[in-house]
C-alpha cells in the first residue's frame, strides 16, 4: 500500500501542509514538529511522489548526460557519479553516446527541455557557436572542446596536471621521456593541454622538446597505445619514460612493452592520465593523474540545478576540479606507492 500526505500528516497529528514543508526541506518547522513528521514517514515508509511533484512545476524530473563513448572507461566512471549526485536530487539521467560526431552530437544537444530539464554535455565536434543556438535547455559543459563557451563548464586544469605527470618522471631520472596521445584535428583540444604540459615540463627541466618521442593517436584506446609504443620502440629514439594522455593508452603501451621484452619501470617508466579502475589492476598498476571524478559530475549536477530552478540570467561560470598524482609500480618501486596532491 502506497501511504499519501494526508497518511502521514494524521500519524504525526499535524497538518498536510506541515508534512509538506518537512519533506520539502523547508527550516520554519519547529524541532519537536519536524521529529515527529520525520518519525510518521518512517513508520509508514513514505515516498514522495517524484513525478506528481515535478508535473506541479513544469518539470520532468530527467536529465541528460551525453559522452562521446561509454566504453571509454572515464566516461562510464563519470555516468556512475553524475548518476548517483543526480539521484539525491530525484533526477533520473538519460544517456547518450554521441560517438564524437558533429551530427549525433546534435542530436544530444537538441533534446527538448519538454523531454528533459537540464543537459551534461561532453562534446568533441560541435563548437562555442554550435552550441549558442540551442533552444533554452540549461546545459552544462564536460571537457576541453569548447572554452569560454554559451554555457556553465566544469573543468580540471589538464596543462598543470600533465606538467605534474611529465615532471615525476623526471624526477626519477629519465630524460628520454615520450608522448602518446598528440591529436592535431579540431577535436583535439584536451590532446594539445596535455601535451603543452608535457612540454612545459621538459623545458622547466632543461630536457629539449624532440618531435620524434612525440606519437600520435588517432583515437584513445588500448588499440593505439599499444601501436603507438610499437612505432616508439622501433624509432630509433628508444624511451627511457613515456606519457600517455590517457590510461587506456598507458594500458596498451604497457602490453606493446612487455611483448618487447622490456621492463616496466626498469626500462621504461610508463605514466598515465585518469586513473581509471583497470589501472589499478594492470601489471604492473599504471602511475596516473586522477581527476577528483566525483567532484566533476557533484559540480556538473550543481551548476546543472542551479539553473534549472531559474537562475538563467547570470553569465556562465567555470568550475574547477581537483586531481592528483598517483605514483604507482610503473613509476615507482612496489613498496613506495605515495598519492603526491
Amino acid at each position: 500500500m502506497r501511504h499519501r500526505l494526508k497518511d502521514v500528516a494524521e500519524r504525526a497529528g499535524v497538518s498536510v501542509k506541515t508534512v509538506s514543508n518537512v519533506v520539502n526541506g523547508y527550516q520554519h518547522v519547529r524541532p519537536d514538529t519536524r521529529a515527529r513528521v520525520e518519525q510518521a514517514v518512517a513508520d509508514l515508509n513514505y515516498r514522495p511522489n517524484l513525478s506528481a511533484r515535478n508535473l506541479r512545476k513544469g518539470r520532468t524530473g530527467v536529465i541528460a548526460l551525453a559522452v562521446p563513448g561509454l566504453d571509454i572507461p572515464y566516461f562510464a566512471e563519470l555516468a556512475r557519479h553524475v548518476v548517483t549526485a543526480a539521484a539525491e536530487r530525484g533526477w533520473a539521467v538519460l544517456i547518450d553516446q554521441t560517438g564524437g560526431g558533429s551530427e549525433r552530437e546534435r542530436v544530444a544537444a537538441g533534446i527538448g527541455d519538454h523531454l528533459i530539464d537540464g543537459l551534461i554535455f561532453s562534446p568533441l565536434a560541435l563548437t562555442a557557436e554550435d552550441l549558442a543556438g540551442l533552444d533554452g535547455t540549461p546545459l552544462v559543459l564536460l571537457g576541453e572542446r569548447v572554452d569560454h563557451g554559451p554555457a556553465d563548464h566544469v573543468v580540471i586544469d589538464n596543462l598543470a596536471a600533465a606538467r605534474k605527470a611529465t615532471a615525476h618522471l623526471i624526477s626519477l631520472g629519465r630524460r628520454r621521456i615520450a608522448a602518446i596521445g598528440a591529436q592535431r584535428t579540431p577535436e583535439g583540444a584536451t590532446a594539445r593541454l596535455r601535451l603543452a604540459g608535457y612540454a612545459a615540463a621538459l623545458d622547466e627541466a632543461g630536457i629539449a622538446y624532440d618531435e620524434r618521442l612525440v606519437a600520435p593517436a588517432p583515437a584513445w584506446h588500448r588499440a593505439n597505445g599499444a601501436a603507438a609504443m610499437r612505432h616508439l620502440l622501433t624509432s630509433g629514439v628508444r624511451p627511457d619514460a613515456v606519457f600517455c594522455c590517457d590510461d587506456t593508452l598507458a594500458l596498451g603501451a604497457l602490453r606493446a612493452l612487455h611483448e618487447a621484452g622490456l621492463r616496466v619501470p626498469g626500462d621504461v617508466a610508463v605514466a598515465g592520465f585518469d586513473d581509471i579502475e583497470d589501472g589499478r589492476f594492470s601489471i604492473p598498476t599504471l602511475t596516473t593523474i586522477a581527476p577528483d571524478k566525483e567532484r566533476i559530475a557533484r559540480l556538473a549536477v550543481e551548476l546543472l540545478a542551479n539553473r534549472v530552478d531559474g537562475d538563467r540570467r547570470t553569465p556562465p561560470r567555470d568550475a574547477h576540479a581537483p586531481y592528483r598524482l598517483t605514483p604507482r609500480e610503473s613509476t615507482t618501486p612496489p613498496a613506495d606507492t605515495p598519492t603526491v596532491s
